[in-house]
């Protein structure tokens, strides 16, 4: 059995104005054998269409848009549909102008006719009045409001009614009605009826709903402005080195390994791979991050960020559609066009909304026609009849999800959390457990130096570090990795040893300047005839602390215990307990040993964790969480992550991970903060929360203003005002999402240490530029009891934050230390 090929495209839709569109077009579009699934969102006037390639067409899918009564715009990127949407608002902002200038003498002049202090009025007779408002009232309904009646005669034509059909067929009773009281006035006296016009309700009522259109469409596109601030990051051209030339060339010409050179204040044009150079880098657009991250060489960058101090070179990695600017622009576009699984009642409510509110119509017509008593009564029941169309206009139902969708969808992004679709933003609202992976997630990933303890007589810390790491540069054990990286950050200078030999799970041994140097493990010592028992105590509190221990002899003696660990990541410990604030339960899964698993869910607050956990293993564990009826989100990084993940009721991939973690997952953030988890459930919670207010407030408008428009307590005029404030109100409700910002930590203790903490200034010489700083912070970030350091080699200074007393005479020597003077 061969496996059916699916394809997905997303086709832009013009025409449709309300709900009970939307479900006409999903109805067309799924009744086309082939077709799995069909959305259509009103907000961005888009259907995503699912379908089987080799039984569906593209002149099918067209064909039943047209069908239906709705066409497809040429638009062939956003440029064009920014232009198409600009165009309609003029066009709808000239029609409401013209309209308000004809309908404000109407309406002026109907309301002083009924004074008798206006003889200026009443110098004409009612009769030529009914004629001027029969020409003003004319070119409003016919073309101001042509839209409504070209769109009622498309749905008509196929049986069916929207929001167009209440416009049109209101206004246009009132029209008619009043047009032949005008001109045949005698028709009404033959039933004996008194003849009023209401050539004021008709025109009040098209320009209140192109007023309430026009402020729709621009409240409408104030939605998207997240992908039109992503869509302007990317710069028009890059300098490239060709030919060994420098030249500027437009950015669709960059191809992939071209040099391209990068200046200070300049967008960095695609991604790539620093060559040469340093520089910090705004990435705040990508990831959410404000602080600049520093780029050295082989470090990557992001096509669209800041480039902030230094220049660079770099070789262009991903160009055009593949990068990462562009697969996140995609991914929101792909995300705003879903439905979420909320809109389905709204579309079941709105497929039959519209012809049972023409049928609430009707009866009140006929109900208060033939209960009526006075000679008013024709007229009472018209006015009452158009009411209740116009008051029932379905267009906020339509609109309550689709904008708060947007909004919601387009700040994550903002903040560096990419939401797949709709209905991953549903579902982590309902999350009760997340489920973390330790390493690269909770942890950074790889293993660096934590503690190094000296236990010489004959050497000195520096010494006995440049003996270790000179012999470790020659292993590639990524734990000789994370020694060799400590002695350079401390600006050690590493020796070429004259002899090297590994011995696999062991260790190395050889020399160093004449000297001879074993590094390992206990064991591997001990079988050295290597006593090690007067550092037992202090290596046996770092391996409690979950860290592994590597010993370093020196001519036969002991001579330093390092301390090297999968360190936590700086915020993992405050996004586990802000979960916990949301009343979220946490738990940790990792390949780990248990001692190791143990101290790290210490260390962070974690509820419960399994050690020991084969990659084979993590979707069982998840899947063991979903059958006591918990709702599972499950955040890892690695290859080995991607079955959880796809198991789990929501996937969250850290960005910085493996690709397939990445496809695997419904919401990749592209910092590896922790912090991201934390906001991107706040996000769903409340965007959801603004979706449950846009439709309490249509559905109660709709509930309450039908009602009062049949019992005859509604004038027309004002249902059109309140129809079109309605529409306004469900957007305007959406974009004060637009003001969410990153959720902050309460009751946290390590805010609680941080204010007791004291701050301490002091003067450095010899600090020229952003490695120097580098260099500074994080050789006094070793130094216990210091919390924060922040170096300045403009102002000369280090800013030391710290609990306790300062140690001055160990910040000074590891000052010196590293090249710099103390002042």
């Amino acid at each position: 059995m061969t496996e059916e090929k699916k394809s997905q495209v997303t086709i832009p839709i013009s025409g449709m104005t309300c709900a009970s569109c939307v479900s006409r077009v999903e109805k067309a579009l799924q009744s086309i054998d082939g077709v799995a699934n069909a959305s259509v969102n009103l907000t961005t006037e888009d259907a995503v269409v699912r379908f089987r390639s080799e039984k569906v067409q593209d002149e099918a899918i067209r064909n039943a848009i047209e069908k239906a009564g709705y066409s497809i715009p040429d638009i062939k990127d956003k440029s064009d549909r920014d232009a198409r949407r600009d165009k309609d608002y003029a066009d709808v902002k000239l029609r409401f102008i013209v309209s308000a200038l004809l309908t404000i003498p109407i309406t002026v002049f109907e309301m002083g006719l009924m004074w008798e202090n206006f003889p200026l009025i009443h110098s004409l007779s009612h009769q030529t009045w009914n004629y001027i408002f029969f020409v003003l009232t004319t070119p409003v309904l016919f073309w101001a409001g042509s839209r409504f009646f070209s769109g009622f005669w498309v749905v008509t034509k196929h049986f069916t009614a929207d929001m167009n059909s209440l416009v049109a067929i209101g206004t246009s009773a009132a029209y008619f009605y009043s047009a032949t009281a005008t001109f045949f006035p005698s028709v009404f006296a033959a039933a004996g009826e008194t003849p009023h016009v209401y050539y004021d309700t008709a025109a009040v009522i098209i320009t209140l709903i192109l007023l309430g259109r026009l402020l729709e469409a621009r409240a409408k596109g104030r939605t998207s402005e997240a992908i039109k601030k992503l869509m302007g990051l990317q710069p028009k051209t890059a300098r490239v080195i060709r030919s060994g030339n420098e030249q500027d060339i437009p950015i669709s010409n960059v191809i992939v390994g071209d040099l391209i050179i990068v200046k200070p204040g300049e967008k960095i044009p695609v991604d790539g791979r620093v060559e040469h150079g340093y520089s910090s880098v705004d990435e705040s657009m990508i990831t959410g991050e404000s602080i600049p991250v520093e780029k050295l060489t082989g470090d990557t960058i992001i096509g669209g960020t800041m480039n902030k101090s230094g220049s660079f070179t770099y070789t262009a990695s991903k160009v055009g559609k593949d990068t990462v600017l562009s697969q996140i622009i995609k991914l929101v576009q792909d995300a705003q066009a879903t439905k979420a699984p909320v809109q389905k009642l709204v579309d079941k409510v709105a497929s039959v909304f519209v012809p049972i509110v023409i049928a609430i119509a009707v009866v009140s017509f006929f109900g208060w026609y033939f209960t009526g008593t006075d000679d008013a009564r024709l007229t009472v029941a018209l006015l009452n009849f158009v009411a209740v169309l116009i008051i029932a206009c379905p267009c906020a139902l339509g609109l309550a999800t689709p904008t708060a969708i947007m909004v919601g969808t387009g700040k994550g992004a903002e903040m560096g959390i990419l939401i797949k679709n709709s209905e991953a933003l549903e579902k982590a609202k309902a999350v009760q457990t997340v489920i973390f992976d330790k390493t690269g997630t909770i942890t950074i990933g790889k293993p660096v130096v934590t503690d190094f303890l000296t236990h010489s007589k004959n050497y000195t810390e520096e010494e006995i570090l440049q003996l270790t790491a000179s012999l470790e540069n020659k292993s590639e054990h990524p734990l000789a990795g994370a020694v060799v990286q400590y002695a350079i950050e401390k600006n050690g200078e590493l020796t070429e040893p004259e002899q090297f030999d590994s011995y696999a799970g062991l260790g190395v041994t050889g020399t160093v300047d004449n000297k001879r140097i074993v590094i390992g493990n206990k064991s591997f010592l001990t079988s050295r005839s290597i006593d090690t028992t007067d550092m037992e105590s202090i290596v046996s509190k770092l391996e409690s602390e979950g860290k592994t221990v590597v010993y370093s002899a020196i001519n036969g003696s002991v001579a330093a215990a390092i301390g090297i660990a999968d360190v936590i990541k700086e915020n993992s410990g405050d996004a586990v307990r802000q979960l916990h604030q949301m009343g979220i339960e946490v738990i940790m899964i990792t390949g780990d040993t248990e001692t190791t698993a143990q101290a790290i869910a210490r260390q962070v607050g974690i509820d419960y964790f399994q050690a020991g956990v084969m990659p084979d293993q993590k979707a069982s564990i998840v899947r063991e969480y979903q059958d006591k009826g918990k709702t599972v989100a499950m955040v890892g990084d690695g290859i080995n992550d991607a079955p959880a993940l796809a198991q789990a009721d929501l996937g969250i991939a850290i960005g910085s991970g493996a690709d397939i973690a990445t496809e695997a997952s419904d919401i990749t953030l592209m910092k590896g903060d922790l912090q991201g988890v934390v906001n991107a459930i706040a996000i769903s919670r409340r965007t959801f929360k603004t979706i449950k207010q846009n439709l309490f407030w249509a559905f109660v408008y709709n509930t309450t203003g039908i009602p009062l428009a049949a019992l005859g307590l509604l004038n027309p005029m004002f249902a059109a005002f309140a129809m079109a404030m309605s529409s306004v109100s469900v957007v305007t409700n959406s974009l004060r999402l637009k003001r969410f910002s990153p959720v902050k930590i309460q009751n946290s203790k390590r805010n609680k240490e941080v204010n007791m903490n004291q701050q301490t200034t002091i003067n450095v010489d010899g600090m020229s530029c952003g490695h120097c700083e580098m260099a500074i912070v994080k050789t006094l970030q070793t130094i216990p009891g210091i919390i924060d350091v922040k170096a300045s080699h403009e102002n000369n200074n280090v800013v030391i934050v710290h609990d306790n007393e300062l140690d001055t005479k160990t910040v000074k020597q590891k000052v010196e230390e590293a090249g710099y003077q103390v002042v």
